[in-house]
């Protein structure tokens, strides 16, 4: 069956980076684009950063452009979100998603926590 397992989330200060990871499985990973969404308490889950099966093609977040970058290695079967410059504005859990042939398939998400 259809996995996302997200890792890399904690606890940074303002201005810090962090890096998340999704790995993914159940699935030919390489045959499909991928999506970094967030969702904060009280908030709707938000698109951050989504990335084509082959990596040519991204599209970020307005709030998020020039500070975070998705990437995949699909040898390892994993998409990556690299997040520099970070602000409260951040804190959420981020989950990793999927479309497969119309299904959509969500990790169980990471805190990330942005705060002095």
């Amino acid at each position: 069956q259809v996995q996302l397992l997200e890792s890399g989330g904690g606890l940074v200060q303002p201005g810090g980076s962090l890096s998340l990871s999704c790995l993914a499985s159940g699935f030919t990973f390489r045959y499909y684009g991928m999506s970094w969404y967030r969702q904060s308490p009280g908030k709707e889950r938000e698109l951050v950063a989504s990335m084509s099966r082959l990596g040519e093609t991204t599209n970020y977040a307005d709030s998020v452009k020039g500070r975070f970058t998705i990437s995949r290695d699909n040898a390892k079967n994993t998409v990556y979100l690299r997040m520099n410059s970070l602000k409260p504005e951040d804190t959420a859990v981020y989950y990793c998603r999927a479309v497969i042939t119309l299904d959509l398939y969500w990790g169980q998400g990471t805190q990330v926590t942005v705060s002095s």
